[in-house]
């Protein structure tokens, strides 16, 4: 006879998990959301040029994504199973073919930065800042995927407070060389809008040799040491990314949703990207509720379907949700409320700060169901099936995306109307990975 899963004993386990990534995911986000302000004293080209380049940085990160996914998945199986030797081979592995295949990519980014730039459609001086911004930030993309990847192998085996602490330094150092950078203070070399780009580099190289000394040294038995770091293996490669190429595909197609979003946008004019890019960093400021319950789901599920506890599993994502719907609903209540002096943060120009509320209040209404989109996305994640959620959120974006554009295109839509868009179709991949969970759990437990 096996006993019940303990509700209370769970929720510990999963607000243990969730609150540091929360909080690391704010911290993440602050990074962008810093150099947007500092950027901003500069001028609305300024902002709409670094957004840009900014949603170029988001795709090369979800092409590197399927390593970090999939790590994290079966470490933690491998953890709830009792496997650290395997849990350490796979994060050796996982963080060489991403180092492998991350180089390359940013060198052809950096090389091809003008053409991408060219592709938003950008008036002359806002496609220079992108431009420049893009050749730094390719970099970037090698750094942050090492961290990501680093960061979901340390949560697999039950630790998120390394990579919280790590963030937090980051950011102390981002504030003070992008402000140094941009504004030549502190003794630092005057750069513009590229300070704000070098700075975060900086930053993010610095916290990546912290994660990488702490898993050098091991977490909860895990550890990157060992000969397997310098010796690919082919096998553990491909388990991984059975798991993750999956997930990495779902980013990499909605993320280019995105991107022909703000292609879309920007045809509405500098002013209208600029505060298209500030309600992006709102929104991303309201996800982070949705990000940490579900990176917590997929740390948790992972553990319970490795150890043969699919019960504890399903409560595990039950409570998850519900806290995570909690959470998001309630920052998009402040949202709604305060989106005029939300946007005030970020601009002085009314104009701007009067489209950009009218999207906020929009972006506030989809928070339930997208709280449930990210964290029961995750708690199928957990259970190895990277596939069910790619096909639901990829379409799901696209259609809205798309209906967006329509809006745009053919009746004269304003940014209110691109995330009407959103919250149109949310309910529809919220019910569809809701039922798919339940259903998978159900399965295991038969």
């Amino acid at each position: 006879m096996t006993l019940s899963p303990d509700p209370h004993a769970l929720r510990r386990r999963v607000f243990a998990l969730a609150w540091p990534v929360i909080f690391e995911s704010f911290l993440e986000t602050a990074l962008g959301i810093v150099d947007t302000l500092l950027v901003s004293r500069l001028g609305e080209f300024a902002i709409a040029g670094v957004g840009a380049a900014i949603q170029v940085l988001f795709f090369m990160i979800a092409v590197l994504s399927a390593l970090g996914v999939g790590s994290a998945v079966l470490v933690a199986q491998a953890v709830g199973a009792q496997r650290l030797k395997h849990a350490g081979d796979l994060a050796r592995q996982s963080f060489l073919w991403g180092i492998v295949i991350s180089i390359p990519l940013a060198v052809v980014g950096i090389f091809f930065s003008e053409h991408i730039a060219a592709l938003f459609r950008l008036e002359a001086d806002v496609a220079v800042v992108a431009q420049g911004y893009i050749e730094i930030t390719m970099g970037t993309a090698v750094v942050m995927t090492s961290r990501f990847l680093l960061g979901g192998v340390l949560r697999g085996a039950g630790d998120s407070r390394t990579p919280m602490l790590v963030t937090f330094g980051a950011n102390i150092i981002n504030i003070f060389l992008s402000y140094g950078l941009i504004f030549g203070q502190f003794g630092l070399p005057e750069m513009g809008v590229l300070g704000s780009a070098w700075g975060t580099l900086i930053a993010r190289v610095m916290a990546l040799l912290v994660i990488l000394i702490v898993l050098w040294r091991g977490r909860n038995g895990v550890t990157i040491r060992g000969s397997v770091l310098v010796l690919p293996d082919i096998r553990i490669a491909r388990q991984v990314l059975n798991v993750g190429v999956p997930a990495a595909l779902e980013q990499v197609l909605i993320t280019s949703a995105f991107s022909a979003l703000t292609v879309a946008v920007a045809g509405l004019g500098t002013m209208t990207l600029a505060a298209h890019r500030i309600t992006m960093n709102a929104m991303s400021l309201s996800f982070l509720p949705g990000f940490g319950f579900g990176m917590a789901a997929t740390s948790l599920v992972g553990q319970c379907v490795g150890a043969k506890r699919p019960d504890e599993g399903s409560v595990v994502a039950g409570i998850a949700t519900r806290w995570g719907m909690l959470w998001m609903s309630t920052v998009g209540l402040i949202v709604f409320l305060f989106g005029t002096q939300i946007m005030g943060f970020f601009s002085d120009d009314p104009n701007a700060i009067t489209i950009g509320a009218s999207g906020l209040r929009v972006v506030a209404a989809a928070q339930p169901f997208w709280a449930i989109i990210f964290i029961q996305s995750g708690a199928i994640r957990g259970t190895g099936n990277t596939q069910f959620p790619l096909r639901v959120n990829t379409i799901g974006v696209w259609s809205s995306c798309g209906l967006a554009a329509v809006l745009i295109e053919f009746f004269d839509g304003d940014l209110a109307a691109v995330w009407a868009s959103f919250l149109v179709i949310a309910p529809w991949p919220a019910a569809m990975l809701w039922w798919r969970f339940r259903r998978s759990m159900r399965e295991m437990m038969d």
